[in-house]
């Protein structure tokens, strides 16, 4: 029970912050009348219904303008227009959460919604499938390699990987996105040049799955190029960091193999940070894609918060702020599960 109090208490604390980050949010947009311009918004898209049905009912233009004028009165004490911004706190809290945010002015779903929730819930699995798929690729080199240049410091390929590494971790995601376009896309016509499927897509499954590998294999391509030199280092200091323990070192004067050394007493104590690093990434990755889908064109939520930031979208970006947020909290709780099963030092009371 002592775990699961404890679990529960950091649930609760994640919560509080994500709370917290809610209320810094609407209180920003509040103060600067964003809120104002958003429930107003949503409020003449429902006027603008009510309008076209009125309109086939009545035929008299005043008495049509004068039940609209009753209708908009009524509307706006629903939505809350006629309180100040700081006593509709509570409610547009609530808006947030449940993406209840109206409808977007310029984006929508491929069947053609324009609520916020919609657009939202079709561009998530997108940036899943693309920065998931990157995370897994580069945590695998960095897990691989960098052990394997761990247990050689010094060598040759040693220095060669930290140079890869240095030269990886200054490359700017759209340049290298951008180049790479121009010589697989542009000369060598082997890659689309943007998109996530073809027009008209393949309608055999196989046909459809090798479509969107085809079309994923740049941006993914570009990424782990430009992010796994810093897995490979990371994984590589903390496996020496750990291999210098004393612990490490009574292990090998003992005459245990090498290789169970370097899994029993090197590669178990260091997982736990490797983890810290592997979870906390991948919010670390659906914010950093912005640039990247944005230069191929894949239909995810990185290329949504661009196009929201230039239509200046605010309920867009306001979903999108409080998705990213929920990400965080969410991959931190799942660290502090992680860590109780694979660090046997966590032990909570």
């Amino acid at each position: 029970m002592g775990i699961v109090r404890t679990l529960a208490v950091k649930g609760a604390t994640l919560l509080a912050v994500l709370f917290c980050v809610l209320l810094l949010t609407v209180v920003v947009v509040g103060a600067t009348g964003l809120s104002d311009k958003i429930l107003n918004a949503m409020m003449n898209e429902e006027l603008r219904a009510t309008r076209q049905k009125l309109a086939t009912q009545i035929k008299d233009p005043e008495q049509l303008e004068q039940a609209m004028e009753k209708i908009k009165e009524t509307l706006i004490v629903a939505y809350g227009l006629d309180k100040p911004w700081y006593v509709r706190m509570p409610n547009m809290l609530l808006r947030i959460i449940t993406l209840d945010l109206g409808n977007a002015k310029t984006q929508q779903t491929f069947t053609g919604s324009i609520k916020v929730a919609d657009i939202i819930m079709e561009r998530f699995p997108n940036t899943i499938l693309l920065m998931v798929t990157v995370l897994m690729i580069n945590f695998i080199l960095g897990l691989m390699v960098g052990v394997k240049v761990a247990t050689k410091p010094g060598s040759i390929l040693d220095r060669v990987l930290s140079l890869y590494s240095s030269i990886s971790y200054a490359l700017p995601t759209w340049w290298l996105g951008m180049i790479l376009i121009l010589i697989f896309s542009f000369y060598l016509r082997l890659f689309p040049f943007q998109g996530m499927r073809s027009t008209p897509p393949p309608a055999d499954p196989i046909g459809s799955f090798l479509d969107l590998l085809w079309h994923s294999a740049l941006p993914i391509i570009t990424l782990v190029i430009a992010l796994s030199g810093s897995w490979i280092y990371i994984t590589r200091s903390i496996v020496i960091t750990t291999a210098q323990e004393d612990f490490v070192t009574a292990a090998r004067a003992k005459g245990f193999p090498e290789k169970l050394v370097l899994w029993r007493y090197i590669i178990r104590v260091a997982a736990p940070p490797i983890l810290t690093n592997l979870i906390l990434a991948l919010p670390v990755y659906l914010g950093g894609a912005i640039l990247t889908e944005t230069v191929f064109g894949w239909p995810g939520m990185g290329l949504l918060y661009y196009n929201s930031i230039m239509a200046v979208d605010e309920a867009l970006i306001l979903a999108l702020t409080y998705m990213y947020t929920l990400i965080y909290v969410a991959c931190r709780f799942v660290l502090e599960i992680l860590y109780i099963i694979l660090d046997p030092r966590v032990r909570y009371k």
